[in-house]
């Protein structure tokens, strides 16, 4: 585990009122506990592929259209696709668009969102990972439908920069 991924844990864990995690791999043990009242979550971990578990590369950006050709004609987003940001999937799990089947969706067609705001939900081995928009801009296409199994730097988002 990077840094990175200690902080989002440790950030999670601040969030979800549960009491203690601990992680166990090879090389590597953590422990993270709060002051909250306990909360008891039973998981059994088997061991997984280190590439699983790394964060995927911010997003390349790719050319945007120019302002004058945007005013010409409105783009499809199944017809060009080349001038939005792919966000992807950091890891494998199950894609959540919403934090519970109650509540709404972090983010719809047509929302802006900027770097760092919560765009979905991915559960891997029991914990529910938010996923952060590394991009500004708006959504412009869902790839995955809600509670599917996603893999590794699978596309999740297209985004129109901002």
């Amino acid at each position: 585990m990077d840094i990175k991924q200690i902080q989002e844990l440790i950030k999670f864990v601040s969030r979800s009122g549960v009491n203690e995690v601990a992680i166990e791999q090879e090389n590597f043990k953590i422990t993270i506990k709060t002051n909250q009242t306990p909360t008891v979550v039973n998981a059994t971990v088997s061991a997984i592929p280190v590439q699983a578990v790394q964060q995927a590369a911010a997003p390349v950006a790719t050319p945007a259209a120019s302002p004058a050709a945007a005013e010409s004609k409105p783009a499809p987003a199944a017809d060009d696709t080349s001038k939005y940001i792919t966000i992807k999937s950091p890891m494998i799990g199950t894609f959540y668009r919403s934090a519970s089947p109650e509540k709404p969706s972090f983010v719809n067609v047509g929302d802006e969102v900027t770097s760092g705001k919560v765009i979905c939900i991915i559960e891997a081995m029991k914990l529910f990972n938010e996923i952060e928009s590394e991009v500004s801009g708006k959504i412009v296409k869902v790839l995955v439908d809600n509670a599917s199994p996603v893999e590794y730097d699978q596309p999740l988002f297209l985004v129109e920069p901002a």
